[in-house]
């Protein structure tokens, strides 16, 4: 890279930089010094302070300065650390998250099909149960046919029977009768 070389004035003393950097950065840099040697300058005014000592506690500022920055660059890379470790945390729990829902996606689904088939396997049961019913009322039904249809045909015998009986009976009373008849003529 090329060394730029570049004219300045810090407190008033004109100097020539020359460094890698930019000519705006070198600028940068000495308005940067000649601020702080300015401001020192004018707080140490009325108190007896030498001028030979302001480039010493302007450097003395200046490094505390670049420290401080240090301290901050390395809070903000441990700050910046734990962000990762928490971003990955997420992500994991994200992943996770994720995996738990598609889970869930599929056994909801596994139950949704297992209630549909239980539902269909109900019907199917209430059907059976509606054609069985329907069979039994038919079954009733003939049998009370057949039962009227038998008592029928018992009454019907009875009745013969019946007749028959006072039939047998009423022969059997002329039978005395001539019995009884023949006895006494006899």
């Amino acid at each position: 890279m090329e060394n730029n070389k570049v004219k300045v004035k810090i407190f008033g003393q004109e100097y020539v930089i020359s460094g890698e950097k930019s000519r705006e950065e070198i600028i940068q840099v000495a308005a940067h010094v000649d601020n702080k040697m300015q401001e020192i300058s004018d707080m140490a005014k009325g108190s007896g302070f030498i001028s030979s000592n302001l480039g010493v506690l302007a450097a003395i500022n200046i490094a505390s300065e670049y420290f401080q920055v240090l301290e901050e660059l390395e809070e903000n890379k441990r700050i910046n650390m734990q962000l990762e470790k928490d971003a990955q945390h997420y992500v994991q729990l994200w992943d996770e998250s994720k995996r738990n829902y598609l889970d869930y996606k599929e056994e909801t689904q596994a139950v949704v099909v297992q209630k549909e088939e239980l539902m269909n396997k109900i019907r199917a049961q209430e059907e059976e149960n509606r054609n069985l019913k329907a069979a039994v009322e038919a079954a009733r039904i003939q049998t009370q046919t057949n039962m009227d249809a038998v008592v029928r045909e018992v009454e019907e015998k009875c009745r013969e029977l019946e007749n028959s009986f006072f039939d047998l009976q009423m022969e059997n009373l002329q039978l005395k009768k001539e019995i009884e008849k023949r006895r006494n003529n006899g």
